[in-house]
């Protein structure tokens, strides 16, 4: 089993920055694939970045260039850098781990882009 837990969330105003963290526990390894996704009201959930099993980086259009993801291996952690913040990337943000065909999702934490 992974557990998952977010933090660093919050209310920033456009063109500010914010960074995430998720801290995983369980049975996470440095070969699954973790990542961050985001749902806003009214939408679906999406991908925003990811890693891979093989490690490599995977960004939607949208975040590229504004938004970098790394990993902590040691630490069990992922983290998402979100720098240029616009009203659209207002939603709640959720930490996923992906092992042996199974999903497994933080609880989320709220970015609000406003002025």
């Amino acid at each position: 089993q992974v557990h998952l837990a977010e933090s660093g969330g919050g209310l920033v105003q456009p063109g500010g920055s914010l960074r995430l963290s998720c801290a995983a526990s369980g049975s996470i390894l440095s070969t699954d694939g973790m990542g961050w996704y985001r749902q806003a009201p009214g939408k679906q959930r999406e991908v925003v970045a990811r890693f891979t099993s093989r490690g490599d980086a995977f960004y939607r259009d949208s975040v590229k260039g504004r938004f970098t993801i790394s990993r902590d291996n040691a630490k069990k952690a992922v983290y998402l850098e979100m720098n240029n913040l616009t009203p659209e990337d207002t939603a709640v943000y959720y930490c996923n781990a992906f092992q042996e065909q199974t999903d497994f999702w933080g609880q989320g934490t709220q970015v609000t882009v406003s002025s």
